[in-house]
């Protein structure tokens, strides 16, 4: 599938000197889910301006759908949708008046039925003469995706979209997203919330420190990098691990009545059997097991904390 977004070398310093973006490069694909993850501060937000062409980028160059965003920024622009992290509206205005405004804003012909399908998909019809201060944080919230959409973008960044918002809130927008993509539009955000990435997106990417450290398919990244943790319950607590028990780097908890084994299961060997064999020889009887695997906040958190040179690996 062709890409809708492309980035050589795109990099950005600052005139104070300091260096918001190392050099990124990143393709995306027409119809996928993209999640950027990354702490405050890692270049995200800096990333998405300069594609929406509101930064400008030090170096590198930015093609969207098949224009240039400099050369062609007519093109570029009209085929991008934004919603930022902030609430950038006239609170004032009805819904349905700052819809039609941002639509037009973009050159587009009015279209009544269009404004109506993107307000009811959004649970905003019954608010559409309503005032924007009027509505909860939710809803202002569900006003700027309507904007975005309101010119109808191939290429959709959310930036935090459900930042603030309660759970039930944000699954009905995490469906919403679905909806759009099945629609044919691309779809990049940023989240604190690393449930959503897992949830919704095809790749992942995590940036740190200005450079993009990781993409990968998140599904893979789950098999490539995820670990499993074993749980043993001891029939009776010990005050601390053997040293016969050295090899398997395990943690003792629960007040002694557990042992912690973290390993990885991808590899051919991994050493359970011979733990489990070793704890009969000591005489230490269990009455459970118990498996969890690494969830994608486990890989993150591990990603964003590795030294640099550990990252890319």
């Amino acid at each position: 599938m062709a890409a809708i977004l492309s980035l050589r070398g795109v990099s950005k310093r600052y005139a104070s000197g300091h260096q918001a973006l190392g050099t990124v490069d990143l393709e995306i694909e027409q119809g996928e889910i993209f999640a950027l993850l990354g702490p405050n501060g890692a270049g995200k937000t800096t990333l998405i301006s300069i594609i929406c062409g509101l930064v400008t980028a030090s170096g590198g160059t930015v093609t969207v759908d098949g224009h240039d965003i400099v050369k062609g920024y007519r093109h570029t622009r009209s085929v991008i949708g934004l919603v930022p992290q902030e609430l950038t509206t006239d609170m004032f205005e009805r819904v349905i008046d700052t819809v039609n405004l941002s639509r037009g804003l973009f050159g587009k012909p009015r279209n009544d039925a269009l404004v109506e399908k993107i307000l009811r998909a959004l649970s905003l019809w019954d608010k559409r003469n309503s005032k924007i201060t009027e509505l909860s944080g939710g809803m202002k919230r569900r006003v700027m995706i309507a904007k975005a959409l309101s010119h109808e973008p191939k290429l959709l960044f959310l930036d935090e979209p459900t930042a603030g918002v309660d759970v039930e809130l944000r699954r009905d927008m995490w469906g919403l997203v679905r909806q759009l993509r099945d629609e044919g539009a691309t779809i990049i955000l940023t989240t604190h919330y690393i449930e959503e990435a897992e949830e919704m997106a095809d790749r992942v990417g995590v940036i740190r420190q200005g450079e993009l450290i990781l993409v990968e398919e998140t599904a893979a990244l789950m098999k490539k990098l995820g670990r499993k943790t074993l749980r043993i319950t001891l029939n009776e607590p010990i005050e601390a691990i053997p040293a016969e028990l050295e090899d398997w780097s395990l943690s003792l908890l629960a007040e002694g009545h557990e042992l912690e084994y973290v390993f990885d299961s991808q590899a051919e060997r991994t050493g359970i059997s011979a733990l489990l064999g070793r704890l009969g020889e000591l005489g230490l009887s269990y009455k459970d097991l118990n498996t969890q695997e690494s969830s994608l906040e486990d890989i993150f958190v591990g990603l964003v904390h590795a030294p640099a040179g550990e990252a890319a690996a």
